[in-house]
């Protein structure tokens, strides 16, 4: 979660400052050598693969601010978040995919850091191999899985993720309901907000909102990369060198980078995405065939769907956009239509009209009963969707399936909501949930899930 920071700064650098200006930011870069006596790495494809990995270091965090933000707690010594960070070879576009830390995974033979023990290979999570091995282990490890060949290792931390997001003036994030968990002390209202740091860290950490733990958590995190790019591109720092040099200093130096990423790579990354946008990104999770995937020594994982996940990887090979593989009429809505209940009245005398709502309901998702009724009054103009203000999110997702239609907030009327289908009905629009299910390809662009 932390490692948007680090593509703020390629992002950043796309200003084409000088050396001049960036002179003497190397030396504030942590090396680390991931790729040392690697062999039967997979084959180089086009454009630049960036292995982002966000860990802890709350212990370089003071100690009011850790009680602010609820940063108690021994540091852990492993990977929090990882994301492959592919930037397209004519630089037009970056595509982020966010590897899950519970993750299964097996290990190449490896020695452990620690204690120096040779390790055959064997079943981990994935967050685990930075325990065992460090970036090297991490590296190989995501490659072996991936069979996409990382060309840039970067490493951020809490501070450097606090830092990024004050110094460009505090990133801009909306919500359509309200944000509460006691873990990290998140509390948003409903609308938008501005987030400084430890408001923003507070929010990609947060992992008691909803039942999808992780997996919500990563589209938080996309949501908040998209928004601070948004932010980088809007709001003058690459047109100012000075500001530029400042943001890329308090960044750099708690940043932990591959040998070959400097000032020279930022230069040539930058030069060719000065047009960058949120619309030039685009984000995924690894889609996830079993969750509570549970192996012996190791505990619940979560297993990848070879299939789905075979397809993003070839993309990021072939440098394709994942894009090509959504489906760009289905407008996104709050909640799932798996998860929404429908009872469907036919409110005209139009024989059928009911049972043609239901099918074309179910056929984009929704749990229909199948039993389609007759409603009350037959002489319904605008389709209805009545529904109790405990499930008004569910609501607002049938309503985007049906255009033009009214809600109707009935207090007491359950779980179920109601479509009284009116003389107005022509179609179902297609939708697809905000946050895809587990088994779900769902690729977004930055502009679909900022504010703007």
């Amino acid at each position: 979660m932390r490692t948007v920071t680090t593509l703020s700064v390629v992002v950043l650098a796309s200003a084409g400052i000088g050396h001049a200006v960036l002179s003497g930011l190397d030396e504030d870069i942590t090396r680390v050598d991931p790729f040392r006596d690697m062999k039967n790495r997979p084959e180089a494809g086009h454009g630049m693969n960036i292995l982002l990995v966000g860990t802890d270091g709350r212990e370089r965090i003071g100690d009011e601010e850790r009680e602010k933000y609820r940063l108690g707690g021994a540091p852990c010594h492993c990977t929090d978040t990882m994301m492959i960070v592919h930037i397209s070879e004519n630089r037009d576009r970056a595509s982020v995919v966010s590897l899950p830390r519970d993750s299964y995974a097996v290990t190449p033979p490896h020695t452990d850091r620690v204690s120096g023990e040779r390790h055959a290979s064997h079943p981990v999570k994935l967050n685990a191999a930075y325990a065992e091995g460090g970036p090297q282990l991490t590296v190989r490890t995501v490659e072996k899985m991936t069979r996409v060949k990382i060309d840039h290792y970067l490493e951020v931390d809490f501070t450097s993720f606090m830092k990024t997001v004050d110094v460009v003036g505090g990133v801009e994030i909306c919500t359509d309901r309200r944000l509460k968990d006691s873990h990290t002390g998140l509390d948003l209202a409903a609308g938008r907000h501005t987030l400084k740091g430890g408001e923003a860290l507070q929010y990609v950490r947060a992992r008691h909102l909803d039942g999808a733990s992780d997996l919500s958590r990563m589209r938080r995190q996309q949501r908040f990369l998209a928004a601070l790019v948004d932010r980088a591109t809007s709001s003058g720092i690459l047109l100012n060198p000075m500001r530029f040099r400042d943001v890329t200093r308090a960044v750099l130096g708690s940043v932990r980078a591959d040998k070959g990423f400097g000032t020279g790579e930022l230069l040539d990354l930058g030069r060719a995405m000065r047009n960058f946008s949120p619309s030039s990104s685009e984000f995924t999770t690894v889609p996830i065939e079993r969750m509570g995937y549970a192996v012996k020594g190791v505990g619940s994982t979560l297993k990848w769907d070879a299939e789905k996940s075979e397809h993003i990887f070839d993309a990021l090979r072939r440098d394709q956009p994942l894009s090509a593989h959504r489906s760009p009429a289905a407008q996104r809505v709050p909640v799932d239509p798996r998860q929404i209940r429908v009872q469907v009245e036919n409110g005209t005398r139009t024989a059928g009209l009911g049972r043609r709502v239901d099918a074309a309901l179910a056929a984009t998702g929704f749990n229909t009963t199948r039993v389609p009724a007759n409603a009350a009054e037959q002489n319904v103009k605008r389709t209805v969707v009545a529904y109790d203000p405990r499930w008004d999110r569910s609501a607002k997702s049938l309503a985007a399936a049906l255009p033009g239609s009214e809600l109707r907030a009935v207090k007491g009327q359950g779980a179920t909501l109601k479509v009284i289908a009116g003389a107005d009905f022509v179609k179902v629009r297609k939708v697809r949930a905000e946050d895809p299910g587990h088994g779900e390809f769902g690729v977004v662009r930055g502009d679909e899930v900022n504010c703007s």
